[in-house]
Order: C-alpha cells, then sequence, then structure tokens
C-alpha cells in the first residue's frame, strides 16, 4: 500500500483518455458516415450493432461474403507525410476487391480506428477517405470503433483495419473451379504497391536507399513518399463487367503474396498458370526496389504486386468479347498468361 494516497480524484483524462475530444470527433464522423447511408440501413451510428435490411428482390438465393484486411505499414509513411485521407480509400478498395473477385457486391463496410491519443482532425480525414471511397464502391459505411490506447501506440501514430460484407446469388458465386485449360489470363494495372510489400519497401527506399520521404527519387521520377502513397485501386466495376457477361472463371486479387501466393488460390487440381514476364510493363518503383537491394526475382514476385493488381482467367472462346468489352469501357488489360495442364501452382515463363 502507498504511504499516502492521492487526496485528488483520478479520471480517465488523467490515464490519457480524452472523452470529451471522442466525443466531438464522434459527431464529425457520424456525418461522414450518414453520408453513404441508403435505404437499406435501419437506424443510425451509434448503436451496440449496425442494421442492414438484406434486399431479397434482388438476391434470388443469397450468399453473403465477408473480407477483414489493414492498410498495414504504408501507414508509416502517412504518418510522416501528415497524409491521412487516402488510407481511407486504400483500406475500403482492398476489401472491396477481394470480395468482388467471388462476384459479391459490397453492401456495407465497418472500419477500426486505434490510436494512442485521438486528434479529431485526423480522425476526420481518415473517415473522409473510408466514405468517400465506400461511395464509388456503392456500400455503406455502417459503424465502426475509435479506440484511445495510452502508451500502446506511439504519439501522431494510429492503426487502420476494416471488415466488409457483400452478397451475391449462390448460382453466381466465382471460385476459379470452372478455370481450364486454354483459358487466358488478363492482368489489369495497379497503380503501385497498394497496400502490400512496405515493410521491405520503406527498408529498401529509407534504410538502403537513404531517401527521406519527401525526397524525389530520379530512377522513378518522383518523391519517394509519393510513389508509396499512390491509391490502392478499385476493380469492382472492371469486375462487375466481366461477370455481368458472363466472361471469366476465376479472379484473383494480386495483394500480400504477388502473383506467385495469390493466382494458386483460384487454380483447381492438376491446373497451373503460366505466366509470361515481360508481358505487362513493370512500373520503375518496383525496378528501383529491386536494385537497391539486389532482391531476387522469386522474391520480388512473392511480395509485390509488380505492376498487376488483378488476373482473370477468361475462355479461349470469349477472349474477343472481353477484349472488345474492355477496350469500350477504357480498361487497360494485359495478356500474361495461359492456363495449361499441371501442378497446381504458377509457372514463370
Amino acid at each position: 500500500m502507498p504511504d499516502e494516497i492521492n487526496p485528488q480524484p483520478v479520471t480517465y483524462a488523467d490515464a490519457g483518455v480524452d472523452l470529451v475530444g471522442a466525443g466531438r470527433a464522434k459527431e464529425r464522423i457520424k456525418f461522414l458516415a450518414q453520408k453513404t447511408f441508403n435505404r437499406n440501413v435501419l437506424g443510425g451510428i451509434g448503436g451496440f450493432g449496425a442494421l442492414y435490411r438484406l434486399d431479397l428482390q434482388r438476391w434470388k438465393n443469397p450468399v453473403l461474403v465477408s473480407s477483414a484486411d489493414g492498410v498495414g505499414t504504408k501507414l508509416k509513411v502517412a504518418f510522416e507525410l501528415g497524409l491521412h485521407h487516402t488510407v481511407g480509400a486504400d483500406l475500403v478498395n482492398h476489401c472491396v476487391n477481394d470480395i468482388a473477385v467471388q462476384g459479391a457486391t459490397p453492401l456495407f463496410f465497418l472500419d477500426y480506428l486505434a490510436t494512442g491519443k485521438l486528434d479529431a482532425d485526423v480522425a476526420e480525414d481518415v473517415v473522409s477517405g473510408l466514405a468517400e471511397a465506400c461511395r464509388a464502391n456503392g456500400c455503406v459505411l455502417i459503424g465502426g470503433e475509435t479506440a484511445q490506447m495510452p502508451g500502446f501506440y506511439a504519439d501522431g501514430e494510429y492503426d487502420l483495419a476494416g471488415f466488409i460484407v457483400g452478397a451475391v446469388d449462390r448460382d453466381k458465386v466465382i471460385t476459379g473451379a470452372a478455370i481450364k485449360p486454354g483459358d487466358v489470363l488478363i492482368g489489369l494495372p495497379s497503380t503501385g504497391l497498394h497496400t502490400n510489400g512496405y515493410s521491405l519497401a520503406r527498408k529498401l527506399l529509407f534504410e538502403v536507399g537513404g531517401y527521406k520521404v519527401t525526397q524525389y527519387v530520379t530512377a522513378i521520377k518522383e518523391k519517394a513518399g509519393a510513389a508509396l502513397m499512390k491509391t490502392h485501386r478499385s476493380y469492382l466495376h472492371v469486375i462487375q463487367k466481366l461477370t455481368a457477361a458472363g466472361l471469366t472463371t476465376g479472379m484473383a486479387h494480386i495483394t500480400g503474396g504477388g502473383i506467385t501466393e495469390n493466382l494458386p488460390r483460384i487454380l483447381p487440381k492438376n491446373i497451373t498458370a503460366q505466366v509470361e514476364l515481360g508481358s505487362w510493363p513493370t512500373l520503375p518503383i518496383f525496378e528501383h526496389l529491386r536494385e537497391l537491394g539486389r532482391v531476387s526475382q522469386d522474391e520480388m514476385l512473392r511480395t509485390f504486386n509488380m505492376g498487376i493488381g488483378l488476373i482473370a482467367a477468361i475462355p479461349a472462346a470469349k477472349f474477343t468479347r472481353a477484349k472488345n468489352l474492355l477496350d469500350r469501357a477504357e480498361e487497360k488489360f494485359y495478356v500474361v498468361g495461359r492456363i495449361v495442364k499441371g501442378e497446381h501452382r504458377v509457372q514463370y515463363t
């Protein structure tokens, strides 16, 4: 027992949690989230659980598809730049892609923002990015959690994660089971690293290369931070075009693990994906990272997307239709390989 008892009452604020500031931030966040609402949202922000009405007229036999993810150490770059708006879009778009490749339409999204000391302006920037991306993807930012955890995070830092739910009719779920030898593999370009490989990228640029986050890097013709902060692209609209026309047998979102680990996730047994290296332009950031660390090709391919964010398998007989559809939509794509008989793996040629 201490010799003396503190004569003054101790508050939550004394422990580092600002309830008043949290209340103000909550009101600002609530306004942003409500701007994404549609007629399927029952109630508002602030309940113990968010309520969403599943429109059974839209789906005959609905299957719910869900995914959870985080932004990862890309946030470290955001902290240094004081750029908090785009990480919300990074998170939403990543999660949207994860369920869209299975044919799902995104319905609603929930976020988790945890910080040591809440900065209402930063929280508003993050959530505004979440809300804008939700609207762009046609889903609702239905709720979330903002946690203050003094002593757990360094000053000025936070973590951001999210959870998405979508729906698809059971007979329209895309699993990759229909992929067959002869299918053509098309790749859609990424905007950059998206939200994966940042621990290695930061080490190579800032430790090995010695660059500052605001420094112009001649090899990539832009500042280091700008190259790393390019927003993770959403492929939802192009995915919806391909699936509505029945032109794809399977799709892989190329995230952590690169093509090497993500493409096999949709391949049936005794099927090999032959991927032709050099069939798409590698972004300068990837080439420079490889040169900085003398990184092996295998390591690059299983860490980064290497400029391809989505791969779709197209039956050979439908390739011309798919090409015409993508050309009309002004969607750039590359023929990156083909499906052949073989082991369940990726083979680079």
